[in-house]
């Protein structure tokens, strides 16, 4: 394993959004007040960011990722400060993604426009639904109408963008999510992504479960539903929830699951990255925003470090590459980790034997009946 040779992405996290939703388990915080702490903030990513340099080793950022809480409520002034403070401190790609995510409820054509200016290449608007009716049951700020409208904004702003959209929601039925795939196929993406509604714990769902939750036979058909529509339409379902037209797979996403690096800023963000020894690094920052702020200007925004140890690392490996439906070809877990295909084997014969993989393995991959069960491979290997 060669640390340099892997790819290296870096994760940026907004951890503000207007209202915050019952079925997020993300680190996101309502604001509170009218004050933007857009300028603090930036502030407090650059000091982080600084801390992160050496674990770069001279490589290129393949790919930016700003996620949230809801980014596209920074100032596009104070993110163009922070990207071209990226751009000064790091090695960044010719071809570099750099993609924002955005809520449909705090969309404008002069942001819109702004982020594009500045660099942003790749947006990713979190939709959710086109029925008003499930809109307000998942606690959204937006509706239809804004929906449409901001499809439309960027439409004429971006080239590359992604809907995310969610089913299996409380009362949807079948009917409703063909009408959610006509609406999101309409949109003209480059790339949907198609997210099953699951009751995380420590959320408002998982504390009060909504009625009319779809059972599980009707959820094995909305997923099916969702290939066949967004395969027919000409999408690639590549991921487990990633559908996207060709040449347009989310090379960020890709980093995650082919096992890359990633280096990472803001509250709560998580990075991973390979020293030049071999040895894996996995960091947490501080989650609370103020709590990060307050140490990231200090520069000791990393509140919790480990090494991923040697026999951790079939699971990490596996829990990220089994969800490409291509899989991965054998010779990335040598590349990736400091295993080799024989400190596995007994996993893999396992997963052989139950039919969850084939015979014999070319690839890092599942038969259909695995893809099916994907946790429960992935659990061979912990």
């Amino acid at each position: 394993m060669r640390s340099a040779d892997i790819p290296l992405s870096l994760y940026v996290h907004w951890p503000w959004c207007v209202r915050k939703c019952p079925y997020c388990d993300f680190n996101s915080h309502a604001l509170t007040s009218s004050y933007d702490p857009s300028h603090q903030y930036i502030d407090a990513l650059i000091h982080d960011l600084k801390h992160s340099i050496a674990y770069a080793q001279n490589r290129e950022l393949i790919s930016i990722f700003i996620g949230g809480g809801t980014p596209s409520l920074i100032a596009p002034q104070e993110l163009e400060r922070f990207l071209e403070t990226i751009f000064s401190l790091l090695k960044v790609a010719s071809d570099v993604e750099i993609t924002l995510e955005a809520n449909p409820g705090t969309v404008d054509t002069a942001h819109f426009k702004a982020y594009r200016s500045i660099g942003i290449n790749r947006l990713s608007m979190g939709i959710q639904s086109f029925n008003d009716e499930l809109l307000k049951r998942l606690g959204r700020i937006h509706n239809s109408e804004d929906a449409h409208k901001a499809i439309k904004i960027a439409q004429e702003s971006f080239e590359n963008f992604n809907l995310d959209v969610m089913f299996a929601l409380p009362g949807q039925t079948l009917e409703e999510l063909k009408f959610e795939l006509n609406e999101a196929i309409a949109a003209q993406s480059t790339h949907l992504s198609f997210y099953q509604l699951t009751l995380e714990p420590n959320t408002v769902f998982a504390k009060h479960i909504p009625d009319k939750i779809p059972d599980p036979d009707v959820i094995y058909q909305m997923q099916d539903l969702v290939a066949s529509s967004l395969e027919t339409a000409g999408f690639e379902h590549y991921e487990v929830s990633g559908y996207a037209k060709p040449g347009k797979r989310c090379r960020h996403n890709l980093n995650y699951w082919q096992f890359g690096d990633y280096l990472a800023c803001g509250a709560g963000a998580h990075s991973k990255v390979t020293l030049k020894d071999g040895t894996i690094v996995r960091e947490a920052r501080f989650m609370q925003p103020e709590s990060y702020i307050k140490h990231a200007i200090k520069d000791s925004a990393v509140a919790h470090e480990r090494v991923v140890a040697k026999e951790e690392q079939a699971f990490e490996f596996m829990l990220n590459v089994l969800r490409l439906r291509e899989g991965a070809p054998l010779d990335l877990l040598s590349e990736r980790t400091a295993l080799s295909l024989d400190d596995i084997q007994p996993g893999i014969a396992k997963a052989q034997s139950l039919g969850l993989m084939p015979k014999p393995l070319n690839r890092f991959v599942t038969t259909v009946k695995g893809w099916d069960f994907l946790s429960d491979v992935q659990e061979i290997f912990l």
